[in-house]
């Protein structure tokens, strides 16, 4: 029964919820959406070589950037970059997820250490080894020839796949971090009973554990393109001057060139593509995941 009292509490309940989440949105508001805002904006303006920044807004630079082959190149090794680590991710990432979850403990413990370990290190000091080990006198090299794999230094560093390799390294432990925590889910007793009924391993595993798992993969996936997309520090080292990605020319623009507009203009459209291709495929991925495991 509803009283005089409590009346005036519940009506007020339904704002709560808004009320308590307003500092979160707040802070959400002026740490995100203000500078993505402002950089739309900026990149409206006209840039000058005698005037700088001029306080006209018009689409000049996106003209630029869609109507120059060197932008769609730019943007082509960008993605292509982070597909294929996103790709190395989930076939490295998702085994090694799986097997840390049948470990017990305290290996379990132990080897999650170790695979966590490098997101103790900074991305620039690990992409600062790869150099190291990617030179021509490098390890890398000196193992392969030592092995007779190859008679002469391969050519990692200022290459896309030196690129590749590093940025696997940097991002494998949000993949295997996803996947890890999807496989929390399964309980090992449906696989014994699997077993024991007769199923095969590879059924086991396609009709049980991988149902379990992908949408770790999809969600890990989603987090290793955008990071691989937009990572700067390991296409900078590793790349150098001479094989640039949409991150590292929109650096170029802002310090060296000073066209903020245009550098601007090509952060906004490598956010734009990123959300387009990371939608895409993950409304892709879930209806084929559909189709497969109903």
């Amino acid at each position: 029964m509803t009283t005089a009292a409590t009346a005036p509490v519940r009506s007020r309940l339904p704002l709560m919820p808004y009320l308590l989440s307003a500092p979160a949105v707040l802070l959400y508001a002026v740490l995100l959406l203000v500078p993505l805002v402002a950089t739309a904006l900026l990149s409206l303006h006209s840039f000058s070589l005698y005037k700088g920044i001029e306080d006209v807004y018009d689409l000049a630079n996106y003209r630029d950037i869609f109507g120059d082959s060197y932008f769609y190149e730019i943007f082509a090794r960008t993605f292509r970059i982070a597909f294929l680590v996103t790709l190395l991710a989930a076939f490295i990432g998702a085994p090694e997820a799986y097997i840390l979850n049948r470990m017990r403990a305290p290996w379990r413990g132990i080897f999650l250490l170790v695979a966590l370990a490098p997101l103790l290190v900074s991305v620039i000091s690990r992409t600062l080894g790869w150099a190291l080990l990617f030179g021509s006198t490098g390890l890398v090299n000196q193992g392969l020839i030592g092995l007779g794999v190859t008679s002469a230094p391969l050519q990692f560093m200022y290459s896309e796949t030196g690129i590749v390799i590093a940025l696997t390294h940097v991002l494998m432990p949000f993949m295997m971090i996803s996947v890890w925590a999807s496989l929390q889910r399964l309980d090992p007793a449906i696989e014994h009973a699997a077993v024991s009924l007769g199923a095969p391993s590879l059924t086991v595993l396609r009709r049980i554990v991988l149902p379990q798992a992908l949408p770790g993969v999809l969600s890990g996936g989603i987090i290793t393109f955008a990071l691989a997309a937009s990572a700067f520090a390991t296409p900078a080292i590793i790349g150098g001057r001479r094989l640039k990605v949409a991150s590292t020319l929109a650096y170029d623009e802002f310090l060296n060139t000073l066209n903020w507009p245009l550098g601007a203009a090509i952060a906004v459209l490598l956010l734009i593509a990123n959300i387009v291709i990371i939608l895409g495929c993950n409304k892709l991925l879930e209806r084929r995941y559909a189709e497969v495991f109903r």
